[in-house]
């Protein structure tokens, strides 16, 4: 009998911690995706302020404030390829958001089909227009960033081709672990400057990286880690399964959430909040 009882109670707390590493994760998972709509938001929203109302207003300069080569006189066909990748960067700023939410699909699946292709597409063809914004129209950096970013577009059109393939073949399950792979690649950008920031603001300042050539060890460090990192903490979530596992990746989670977080209100104040 006492045997039984022990057992019983080794079972009831293994259950019992089990349980709580499941709801520490799904926590964490729920407090990055809660921070990273607010800040894919609030980074559509500059977008189309910036750069949306520069080109309502006729003013097309208004496009280098920020960016470098944004508008060149001399460039028509350089300038509709940029037109077109800040248009659809807003589109997959503010549409990305809607496919997440698990609400949405489950009430609306015909809008998230429909939203999901256009996000999709939108996303392919952001990614090709990056490409030859980075090697034909003046980009600033150096190669190994340019290499970083991309591998970055690579990774957007492979992991949107996956997406559609899984989806065709009815594999939801399969689909929605490639949905994810491809709106972390496609955040690829806004992780690099939500990663910036939080940089600047512990370091008071920039470190590891020449701010007038913008170039350094921390700038090519982050050219490839503002979208493998993201992959590997998602490959870790989906992975896993047990107590110590879960409890490990919830803790991950919520500590790199935490940065994230102060890196995107830092990026708010002092980067995009202004032009708005």
């Amino acid at each position: 009998m006492t045997s039984t009882l022990s057992i019983d109670s080794a079972a009831a707390h293994r259950r019992t911690r089990q349980a709580w590493a499941a709801l520490a994760l799904y926590a964490a998972a729920r407090f990055w995706f809660a921070a990273t709509i607010f800040g894919q938001l609030v980074f559509g929203a500059y977008i189309v302020s910036l750069y949306g109302g520069a080109a309502i207003a006729g003013n097309f300069n208004g496009w280098n404030k920020v960016m470098t080569h944004g508008f060149v006189r001399a460039d028509p066909a350089g300038n509709i390829v940029t037109a077109a990748h800040l248009l659809l960067a807003a589109v997959i700023m503010l549409g990305g958001a809607l496919q997440l939410v698990p609400q949405v699909r489950a009430r609306a699946p015909s809008f998230h089909r429909w939203n999901g292709r256009v996000y999709l597409v939108s996303a392919v063809v952001t990614a090709l227009s990056g490409l030859y914004m980075v090697w034909f129209r003046g980009a600033v950096g150096d190669v190994v960033q340019h290499v970083g970013t991309s591998m970055n577009a690579v990774l957007v059109v492979a992991c949107a081709g996956m997406t559609v393939r899984r989806a065709l073949s009815r594999d939801f399950a399969a689909h929605r672990r490639w949905a994810l792979r491809l709106f972390l690649c496609v955040s690829g950008v806004w992780f690099f400057r939500v990663g910036l920031m939080f940089w600047l603001a512990v370091n008071g300042g920039p470190a590891g990286f020449d701010v007038d050539t913008f170039t350094g060890p921390f700038l090519s460090f982050l050219s490839f880690a503002q979208y493998l990192l993201p992959l590997a903490v998602l490959e870790l979530y989906l992975r896993a399964g047990g107590v110590v596992a879960r409890g490990g990746t919830a803790v991950l989670l919520a500590v790199l959430s935490l940065a994230m977080t102060a890196g995107i209100l830092v990026a708010t104040m002092g980067m995009w909040w202004p032009y708005m």
